[in-house]
This record gives structure tokens, C-alpha cells and sequence, in this order.
């Protein structure tokens, strides 16, 4: 196992596309009935000293974000920096274009006009926001993954269904194996179990 990883970390991979976790362990995952027991358990855990959390729903769960510790998305500023990029280039491309490179005066109109330029800023506008925020979500979100080591947890079809996992990474400062499982256990876990990586 020592070779692969090193091997791995040597590759030049987009982050994406390493695994997630290197090593023997990918931590412990513990299996709740409801969003609040998971809530519960993820707020106990923080209260605990566990850092490196992760929890997986079936569908998204106000609070879980705050619970777990996650700042503000940097999605936003993603956006809104495409979203200027593509105005100032419509600007660019319109003066450059009817007033630089083919100037040509028709019926006494200005060679660069605002009014006309409108519907091609907000157009580029938005074009550049879209993809700005798809493939800013897929980067952010390490998409496309097809490998991660929470999917050897024996109970894992229940995350899409009905379920809902939290794991305590085995890159947490705090994390051994056995007190993380009884913990789990007392935070109201149905089946808490050691991941392999």
C-alpha cells in the first residue's frame, strides 16, 4: 500500500482525480435513523474535539453546513468574477471592433454606443456566470470522482435512500479507531464501522 501511495502522490493528477484519502484507513462512518440524530451526533462530535467530519444524505439537510464547521461556499466570487470578466469583454469587443479595427459612421451614430452594446454584455454576462459556476461546482466538489472510500462501508446504499452517514476522517488530530466507533455507538449510531481506504 505504501508503494501505491507513493506512487500516486508522485503523479501529476488534478486533485480530482487522486484519492481522497491515502493510507490504511479511511476512518470510521456511523449509520442514523433521522437528519436530527445525525445532527445531534455531528454537533456532539464537534463538541468532542473531531475536526475532520463528513456527513452523507439521501438530500440536503438545512444546518448540516454550520453543524459540521463548512464556511461560505467561495462559489459566489467564482461567479461574480466570470460574470464581470464577460462584461468587460463584450465592452472590449464592441469598442474594439466599432470604433478601432472598422469604424464606420452610419446615419450620424456614434462609432462605440452604449444602448446597442446592452444585449451583448448581459449575454456574455451570463454565458461566462454559467460556466463560471459549472465548472467552479464540479472543481470545488473534486467531480468527477469515481472512487472514495466511503463507498467499502458496508451500509452505504442507504446514503441514497434512507440513511444518513457521518464519518470521522482518520486524518482528524483526535481520531483512534476504536474510541471513534464507541462514540459513534453512544452518539446513537445503528452500525458504526473501520473503513478501509
Amino acid at each position: 500500500m505504501a508503494t501505491l501511495d507513493r506512487i500516486l502522490d508522485r503523479l501529476p493528477l488534478p486533485g480530482f482525480l487522486k484519492p481522497a484519502v491515502t493510507g490504511a484507513h479511511y476512518g470510521v462512518i456511523g449509520d442514523f435513523d433521522t437528519p436530527e440524530d445525525l445532527l445531534r451526533a455531528i454537533r456532539t462530535a464537534r463538541t468532542a474535539g473531531y475536526t475532520k467530519l463528513e456527513a452523507y444524505t439521501p438530500f440536503p439537510i438545512h444546518g448540516i453546513d454550520e453543524a459540521l464547521g463548512e464556511g461560505r461556499s467561495p462559489l459566489g466570487k467564482i461567479v461574480i468574477v466570470c460574470g464581470l470578466t464577460g462584461l468587460t469583454l463584450a465592452v472590449l469587443l464592441q469598442w474594439w471592433t466599432g470604433a478601432v479595427d472598422y469604424p464606420l459612421v452610419i446615419a450620424g451614430k456614434p462609432l462605440f454606443a452604449f444602448e446597442p452594446s446592452v444585449p451583448i454584455m448581459f449575454e456574455l454576462s451570463v454565458l461566462l456566470s454559467a460556466f463560471g459556476a459549472v465548472l467552479g461546482m464540479l472543481a470545488l466538489n473534486k467531480l468527477p470522482q469515481y472512487y472514495h472510500p466511503a463507498f467499502n462501508f458496508t451500509k452505504w446504499a442507504g446514503a441514497t435512500n434512507d440513511r444518513f452517514l457521518l464519518a470521522i476522517e482518520a486524518t482528524d488530530p483526535k481520531f483512534d479507531a476504536a474510541e471513534a466507533v464507541a462514540f459513534l455507538d453512544a452518539a446513537g449510531s445503528r452500525h458504526s464501522e473501520l473503513v478501509e481506504a
